[in-house]
């Protein structure tokens, strides 16, 4: 008698499972298409849309109604991630990319100590070697790259999400966070005027490198540089924060 209550329990929860994906799928598309609208054309939308599947099979086994929050706010941060976590996986940066933002980031950061101000693009160039020409393609090339690490950076779903997760933050976890949120809000406003318009555009009104381009008169290939140098220069400002 155990065992059959125990097994109608089962195929019950089975159930409920299968049909919050059924109900939720097109949250999925949602969120992918949300997402590739901002990023690089190397990334498929379908790789996305079946990362997010997963995401939503994951938070209907662990959905806990109890906890307060509903499951479209719950699943739509584990889809989020999910995809975020695929594209990690297949960084289509190469590592010298990496490597050059890097180094494009530490010669910022000494160029600012020593000007007092935000260097300009022919100023990094000059002291990197460069030509204004290759430093605007190295700019390119980090784009894809750079885009989810701002994303990482400034991305507060998973602490929103922590009274549903079984993961639980220290007080020590909770300053430092909010540190690094006080400190990068910081690096954005002293940010070129504008970078400091693109961010906004980018990141608050969420418009695509086309559209930001059309707003400030420039090519969208251009705003693409302009992004890249946007984030290699917060990161060379939070450098403290990110070591």
């Amino acid at each position: 008698m155990n065992g059959a209550r125990m097994y109608a329990k089962a195929s019950t929860s089975h159930q409920s499972e299968s049909e919050l994906v059924t109900q939720h799928a097109s949250l999925v598309k949602r969120i992918a298409y949300h997402l590739i609208a901002r990023l690089p054309h190397t990334v498929d939308v379908d790789d996305l849309i079946q990362a997010g599947m997963m995401g939503l099979l994951d938070a209907s086994q662990h959905y806990n109604a109890e906890q307060g929050a509903s499951f479209e706010t719950y699943a739509g941060i584990r889809i989020r991630g999910s995809m975020l976590d695929e594209i990690r996986r297949n960084d289509w940066a190469p590592r010298s990319v990496h490597r050059k933002a890097r180094e494009i980031a530490v010669v910022m950061r000494e160029l600012e100590q020593q000007y007092g101000r935000n260097p300009l693009d022919s100023e990094v160039a000059d002291a990197m070697g460069m030509s204004i020409e290759e430093y605007h393609h190295q700019l390119h090339d980090s784009t894809g790259h750079q885009i989810f690490s701002l994303t990482e950076l400034n991305d507060n779903d998973e602490t929103h999400a922590l009274p549903i997760t079984d993961r639980q933050s220290s007080p020590d976890d909770e300053v430092q966070s909010y540190g690094f949120q006080q400190a990068l809000e910081y690096a954005i406003k002293t940010l070129p005027e504008r970078e400091c318009l693109m961010m906004g555009l980018y990141y608050n009104e969420e418009l695509n490198l086309k559209e930001i381009g059309e707003v400030l008169g420039v090519s969208e290939s251009r705003v693409s540089q302009i992004h890249g140098q946007t984030i290699i220069r917060l990161r060379s400002k939070l450098t403290e924060w990110l070591n």
